[in-house]
C-alpha cells in the first residue's frame, strides 16, 4: 500500500494576507555558492517534487543567479501561479570579484522588472503572486538609499504586494523602524541549532509585530 502523502500546513506570515507553506525551499545552492553549480536537470525535478509535496514557498535572490531557473525553466505549464516566490537584493558584485551594497530607487525598481520579467509575471501583477522583496543592510543603509521608501511606493503601486527583511538587515532594531515606516510581512534569517541569539531580541520583536 503506498503512504499517505504528506500534507504541509500553510501558514500566515504577517497580517498582509500572506499565505505560505510552512516549509519552504530555499534555492541558493542550485545555481551558486556551497560548490559548483548543480544540474538544471536535477534542479528542475527537485523543484517539481517539492511543489507536488506541497512546499509552494520558494526563495531565492539576485546573487543568487537562479531567478531565470525557476521563472523560465522550472515555474512553467501554470506553475508560476501556485507558487510564493521570495527575492532579495542590495548585493552586488563587481567585474574585479569584490562585493558592493546598494539599495537607490533605481535599483530597486531594476529589480523589480528583471525580478518580474524572469519569474514569468508582467510587471503590474508582479503583487499578486506573493512577491517578497527584502532589502539587504543595516537601517542606515535602508534609510540612505531610501530601500523601504521605493519598495512602499511599489507596494502602493500594485507592483508589490509584501516587503521583508533579508538577515543582513534584521537586528531587532531595523526591523522596528522599518516596520514603523511600512508594515514587515517577514524577517528572513538563520535560527538554527548553532545560532540561538535570534531568540533573545529579533525572535521577540518579530512576534510583538507579527512578523
Amino acid at each position: 500500500m503506498a503512504a499517505a502523502p504528506v500534507l504541509v500546513p500553510r501558514m500566515n506570515p504577517g497580517w498582509q494576507g500572506m499565505e505560505v507553506s510552512a516549509q519552504g525551499l530555499g534555492c541558493m545552492g542550485m545555481s551558486a555558492f556551497y560548490g559548483p553549480p548543480n544540474p538544471k536537470r536535477d534542479m528542475i525535478m527537485l523543484i517539481h517534487h517539492a511543489i507536488a509535496s506541497g512546499v509552494t514557498f520558494l526563495d531565492t535572490s539576485d546573487p543568487h543567479t537562479n531567478e531565470i531557473l525557476l521563472g523560465k525553466q522550472a515555474l512553467q505549464d501554470g506553475m508560476r501561479e501556485n507558487v510564493e516566490l521570495a527575492t532579495k537584493f542590495g548585493f552586488l558584485f563587481t567585474a574585479d570579484g569584490k562585493r558592493d551594497v546598494r539599495g537607490d530607487p533605481a535599483l530597486v525598481v531594476h529589480r523589480v522588472f528583471v525580478f518580474c520579467c524572469t519569474s514569468q509575471v508582467t510587471v503590474g501583477r508582479c503583487g499578486g503572486f506573493g512577491s517578497q522583496f527584502m532589502p539587504v543592510g543595516g537601517w542606515e543603509l535602508l534609510q540612505r538609499y531610501d530601500s523601504i521608501g521605493e519598495l512602499k511606493k511599489l507596494v502602493e503601486e500594485r507592483k508589490l504586494k509584501y516587503i521583508g527583511l533579508s538577515k543582513a538587515s534584521a537586528s531587532a532594531s531595523t526591523i522596528r523602524r522599518a516596520h514603523a515606516f511600512h508594515p514587515i510581512t517577514a524577517v528572513q534569517l538563520e535560527w538554527s541549532l548553532w545560532s540561538r541569539d535570534v531568540k533573545e531580541d529579533i525572535i521577540p520583536t518579530c512576534r510583538y509585530q507579527n512578523s
